[in-house]
């Protein structure tokens, strides 16, 4: 009886040291090598940032982020179809890469000291800086928000910005990008503050507003993201990203998304190319 017991531990210590090794090994799989396994990237995108990240009129991702998106899967798996489309809102794009949603984060995410202290940020790829918008541009200098209602979205750097800045100011918080420019034209804030690119944009399509505050604080980066300590995929993004603008594909992703709207001679403000 007591050799029976003890060969049933042994058996089951055994498929214990097994099953052990076997999860050690599928975890110590790098972010790289699983989509290359995987075959396709999962990349977290805007759907209502134009013409950043958005649907368009077909339903299909679009924009500057979504072109390059297709580029870095083209290169990383031979196919620019290998990319699978998640879509964020910019609260969540961390927790969306901590959690493992996606693999790579290119919803105009602003590089921050406090975010990339929580994800890891690859080479930039673009400049921004903060912008106001407002009817008729009555909103001229921050001076100008004392007691008004400024319009933001949640997790962004506008939304950083003022409430270290400016705790004075009444800030309105929203989920998504419709929700706050819709808010703006419905009145339920005096001015939004936002990304000031894509405030440029906007106003040429609603020619009621203005954005009379074109810069505010210091000028930021646009970045692709990775899960902190994917070391191997962040290097080969960043080799990624250099390799696109010398090359020339950042120049043509602009003239095929941006130049329609901010005009051919604005490249080398928005990019990092010579």
């Amino acid at each position: 009886m007591k050799n029976l017991i003890f060969k049933m531990f042994l058996a089951v210590f055994a498929v214990g040291i097994f099953t052990g090794c076997g999860n050690s090994e599928s975890s110590s799989v790098d972010g790289l090598t699983a989509i290359q396994q995987k075959g396709v990237i999962t990349v977290g995108v805007f759907s209502d940032k134009p013409p950043f990240g958005f649907v368009n009129d077909k339903g299909e991702n679009d924009g500057f982020d979504v072109y390059i998106a297709r580029q870095i899967a083209k290169d990383l798996l031979g196919d620019a179809s290998k990319v699978k489309f998640e879509l964020v809102e910019a609260a969540s794009r961390v927790e969306f890469l901590k959690s493992g949603k996606v693999d790579l984060i290119m919803a105009n995410f602003t590089k921050t000291p406090e975010r990339a202290e929580v994800v890891d940020f690859a080479t930039p790829y673009m400049k921004v800086a903060l912008g106001v918008v407002s009817k008729g541009g009555v909103i001229k200098d921050i001076a100008d928000l004392k007691g008004k209602k400024l319009i933001v979205n949640k997790g962004t750097t506008a939304d950083f910005y003022f409430t270290k800045n400016h705790p004075e100011i009444d800030l309105i918080k929203f989920d998504q990008n419709t929700e706050a420019f819709l808010a703006l034209k419905d009145g339920r804030g005096d001015a939004l503050a936002h990304d000031n690119l894509l405030l440029f944009a906007w106003a040429k399509e609603n020619l009621d507003f203005v954005v009379a505050i074109g810069k505010l604080g210091n000028e930021d980066v646009i970045a692709p993201a990775v899960k902190k300590g994917d070391k191997t995929l962040l290097e080969w993004v960043n080799q990624e990203i250099a390799k696109l603008n010398e090359n020339g594909f950042m120049q043509e992703a602009y003239t095929k998304t941006l130049a329609p709207i901010y005009g051919e001679d604005q490249l080398k403000s928005v990019l990092f190319v010579k």
